[in-house]
């Protein structure tokens, strides 16, 4: 792997763990796409770091148990807006 991909996946951990983002967030932060946030912090970092990936994962796994809810939110504020 290289040294950059290392790094770069290092630092996304980080920022998940420091910030409780989304893999959304992350990836609109990195300039990079949602899929190559998630293969970072999934597999990539499981190499690199266990103990680090282990904090993200479980991040990532709150983040994507309340996705239906900050989904709901935002599908409400949208029909608020339109109505006013």
């Amino acid at each position: 792997m290289k040294d950059y991909i290392e790094e770069r996946a290092v630092k996304i951990a980080s920022y998940i763990i420091e910030t409780r983002a989304t893999v959304r967030q992350a990836a609109k932060k990195f300039g990079i796409s949602k899929s190559t946030v998630h293969k970072d912090c999934s597999e990539r970092l499981a190499e690199i770091n266990p103990g680090l990936a282990a904090e993200v994962r479980q991040i990532l796994d709150v983040n994507k148990a309340e996705r239906h809810i900050r989904g709901g939110l935002a599908t409400r504020e949208k029909y608020l807006h339109r109505a006013l």
